[in-house]
């Protein structure tokens, strides 16, 4: 039977470990951890306070002490006191464990099946729309990428659109491009729903293009835009058959200016469908007429992001790299005492574009003064919003 010294400093040494595989993310070790713990201080005259529950595995045979870190073992071993008439066993051989290795959390929340369920509501023309949990949890949120607050505070982003009318581009802009590097696509896209499972495989936050009249976009394949002309109904049903085309998006892009920006009668009963049903609004707008959109975002309650900056703007001198170390460059001028500026910028995907962003992030990866997020790092929620938001308390978490 081991004396106390030693029980005490084979303890010692296990909630040492625990601690850290509890930082590492190590969850799946937490029973075996309490079992030895508990084993362990069962067998001292008086068994110290417990922590709280974390996750260790203790891999040491029962007859070695435990060793923490890399180092020489001496430098991982506690240390301890000399007591005086107590027996105590002879020395073992002490062995530095090998730390596993840290597990990274996953880029998207984890939803149970259940919770999944809850937010698509099947209509009784069997469309599958998203809507609010009955727990309050927004699609918007719940489908949007992960990322480490913690990073530089200035923010860039990335966020490619009208995805779908070329399959080569589309796939090599899910394949190649950094997860960061949020995603738009055109609802009509053929097999929507596989690629925007390919797309979060590969780590990318989605969204669908708002299909809205626009003699200068891109025509939807088989489905009927938005119109002026149409009345709210009518808008509405083709808003609905776009939501039901696939699942797990964050909201609509929204291209301005546009007749359909431009119009408040038709946006209103759009954008109070798009904030009803937990979804979010990005607009596009290299003009200062954002007024209507934005305001109605706030006024109904939905998420709102925008952008200015088109990368790929065929009359600009710089190419997309360019612009793209240009924007970095504005919003790392906002300095330690200033207010962190956050932007993103805008492409279409084309093979030239992708190459550039590829190569761009390669050479930023040592040397970024800014954290490359998703879209969803560079959104507003305002009082309509946060009253939504905060009806689940778990969504207010990074």
């Amino acid at each position: 039977m081991l004396a106390e010294p030693a029980l005490r400093l084979r303890i010692r040494a296990a909630e040492e470990y625990e601690v850290f595989a509890s930082n590492h993310f190590a969850a799946d070790l937490i029973i075996s951890a309490q079992r030895f713990l508990t084993r362990m201080r069962a067998r001292l005259p008086t068994s110290p306070p417990t922590r709280g529950p974390c996750a260790v595995d203790i891999l040491a045979a029962p007859s070695a002490h435990v060793g923490l870190g890399s180092g020489t073992p001496e430098a991982a071993e506690p240390s301890v006191l000399p007591v005086a008439n107590l027996e105590v066993e002879p020395s073992h051989k002490v062995v530095a464990l090998k730390l596993p290795p840290r597990i990274a959390p996953s880029n998207f929340r984890a939803q149970a099946p259940a919770e999944s369920a809850e937010m698509i509501e099947v209509t009784t023309d069997g469309l599958r729309l998203p809507r609010i949990s009955s727990v309050g949890w927004m699609p918007w949120i719940a489908n949007s990428r992960r990322f480490d607050p913690s990073g530089p505070p200035g923010r860039v982003g990335l966020l490619v659109i009208d995805l779908g009318a070329s399959e080569p581009l589309m796939r090599r802009a899910i394949e190649e491009l950094p997860g960061e590097v949020s995603l738009a696509f055109l609802p009509g896209t053929p097999d929507l729903p596989r690629w925007l499972m390919r797309a979060r495989e590969r780590g990318h936050e989605t969204y669908l293009m708002l299909p809205a009249e626009d003699a200068s976009g891109l025509a939807e394949r088989g489905l009927k835009p938005i119109e002026t002309s149409a009345d709210a109904p009518e808008n509405l049903r083709r808003l609905r058959i776009a939501m039901a085309r696939a699942e797990g998006y964050v909201g609509f892009v929204v291209r301005s200016p546009g007749p359909v920006p431009r119009s408040e009668a038709t946006l209103r009963p759009l954008i109070r469908e798009i904030a009803d049903r937990g979804l979010a609004v990005v607009e596009i707008n290299p003009t200062p007429d954002t007024a209507i959109v934005h305001r109605l975002t706030v006024e109904l309650g939905a998420g709102y992001a925008r952008s200015t900056n088109i990368l790929d703007y065929r009359l600009a001198s710089d190419g997309v790299a360019e612009s793209l170390d240009r924007l970095v460059a504005w919003i790392g001028e906002s300095g330690p005492e200033r207010t962190p500026r956050h932007a993103f910028g805008v492409m279409q995907p084309d093979n030239e574009a992708i190459d550039a962003v590829v190569a761009w992030r390669r050479r930023q990866a040592t040397t970024m003064t800014v954290s490359l997020v998703p879209i969803i790092g560079h959104f507003e929620c305002r009082a309509a919003c946060m009253a939504r938001v905060s009806a689940q308390p778990a969504q207010l978490r990074p």
